[in-house]
């Protein structure tokens, strides 16, 4: 009895009868890379080339119709890779992905391509989409960020960088010799954005929190006076989990003779723009603020299994980029053209299911597991550092890669991150903690190697090298 084949050199090879498709076969880290390119005197790693572990597509054998060796052998590489996503899921620490969900109730809809092409208040020709489930969503989201339904506009973008390309598109648009301001720690989508729009972009810089300068803003406010500003502000920062002061932000224009009809504030809340209006005195992100547009991610806090995100504006503001298109009997205002119709389901679904109040209780938890892990850390003796605001804690930088790599642990420089998002439990991050103790031991156990002054990084409380204990 054959059981399944695999591809060989071009050649089929018949497996064992006792090949067990459910094993996980160990999948050794390739060395990593080491990048030409360097960031604050650091060579910069890059993970492994793909073509070194790809899955080959091949053509299926001329009898494979009746032997099924094919879908056999398919079957099999689908179940290994089910078991490393779940060893993977295992130690995911780095990036801010709610991995905590189960849509199962949503199996029956992936028998459709559902597709929302076209402006998502406007009906197209195309009959297989969801936009009732994507006004829904976004009349959710104008009621959080105080915006009347009759007053703004927005889409379910594919990806919180698609939010940020489209708000500083409407920016560019609304003011075309506007100026991009952007704090230096701001996302790299943001800068992306000002090259593909050929726009002048000027960095701020940023305290040592990450959040922007205003001192530093205004300066370069004055240096550009003549010109209208469009600014992009950070309701958490990508490595630090900073906040920027909005309403600091607006002061520092309007005290600079910046009128509200000579700005447009874009507000990246990838992550932490659905946390902070559950956060008790947190600061407020409201259009009934002078601000153009707010994004954020789907697949971060809220936890949708593909990426995904909302981009709300000011329905005034839309008109200048739209155009009505008549192959779609619909109107083009959106960055991409196709958009996926499942996104709105899978995100209306779990809005439904959690609430504001079951928002607010997972935002809770992951603010007081971060605080577990901070304290954890100086307890420990690595320095460490977390925002008021914020469920990222920074630390410095594992000496090793492998370390870095097996717990998906984002890095910049000599710090590292840990996003405490609603999967990651206390039990995690104690089984994190132990194993890096133990690591940390055998680094730095000659004494010829010390641990990292990060004092400019976190400021020197935060920090407990040699120097800053």
């Amino acid at each position: 009895m054959v059981d399944v084949s695999v591809e060989n050199g071009g050649a089929v090879e018949i497996l064992l009868e006792k090949f067990d498709p459910t094993a996980v076969v160990a999948e050794p880290l390739p060395p990593v890379v080491i990048s030409i390119e360097k960031a604050n005197d650091r060579e910069i790693v890059l993970g492994p080339n793909v073509h070194t572990t790809c899955l080959a597509v091949t053509e299926p054998d001329a009898d494979d119709e009746f032997t099924g060796d094919k879908d056999a052998y398919m079957a099999s590489v689908l179940a290994r890779y089910r078991k490393t996503l779940l060893e993977r899921t295992k130690c995911h620490l780095g990036y801010p992905y709610n991995l905590d969900f189960d849509y199962g109730a949503l199996a029956q809809l992936q028998h459709f391509s559902i597709n929302n092409l076209g402006d998502p208040f406007i009906e197209s020709n195309y009959g297989v989409h969801s936009r009732q489930f994507e006004v829904g969503v976004l009349d959710w989201f104008a009621r959080l960020w105080e915006i009347e339904k009759s007053e703004y506009w927005g889409y379910i973008t594919n990806c919180g960088t698609e939010g940020n390309l489209h708000g500083i598109l409407v920016g560019r648009e609304v003011f075309p010799d506007g100026i991009l301001y952007a704090s230096q720690e701001s996302h790299y989508s943001v800068f992306k954005a000002a090259r593909m729009y050929r726009m002048e972009c000027v960095k701020v810089g940023t305290l040592v929190s990450g959040e922007i300068d205003c001192a530093d803003f205004k300066v370069k406010l004055l240096a550009n006076k003549d010109k209208p500003a469009i600014i992009n502000v950070n309701i958490g920062t990508t490595v630090k989990g900073a906040v920027d002061d909005l309403d600091l932000v607006i002061q520092t224009l309007e005290e600079n003779g910046f009128n509200h009809d000579r700005f447009y504030i874009h507000c990246d809340g990838a992550l932490f723009g659905l946390m902070m209006p559950f956060v008790k005195r947190a600061p407020k992100v409201t259009f009934k603020k002078p601000i153009g547009s707010v994004s954020v991610s789907g697949h971060k806090f809220v936890g949708c299994p593909m990426p995904c995100g909302v981009q709300i504006t000011r329905l005034e503001h839309i008109n200048a980029l739209s155009r009505n298109v008549e192959y779609l009997a619909s109107r083009d205002a959106t960055i991409m053209g196709s958009r996926n119709g499942h996104a709105p389901i899978f995100l209306w679904y779990t809005l439904n299911k959690k609430g504001y109040k079951g928002f607010q209780k997972e935002v809770q938890k992951c603010l007081r597991n971060a605080h577990y892990l901070k304290g954890r850390l100086h307890a420990s003796g690595i320095s460490a550092m977390l925002n008021e605001l914020s469920s990222t804690v920074v630390f410095e930088r594992p000496l090793d890669e492998e370390f870095v790599r097996r717990w998906q642990l984002a890095c910049q420089g000599n710090i590292a991150h840990v996003v405490v998002m609603p999967n990651v439990t206390i039990e995690k991050l104690d089984d994190f903690l132990n194993e890096l103790v133990e690591k940390r031991s055998s680094w730095y156990q000659d004494g010829e190697v010390k641990p990292p002054c990060i004092a400019a990084d976190v400021g020197s409380e935060g920090c407990l090298c040699t120097l800053h204990k």
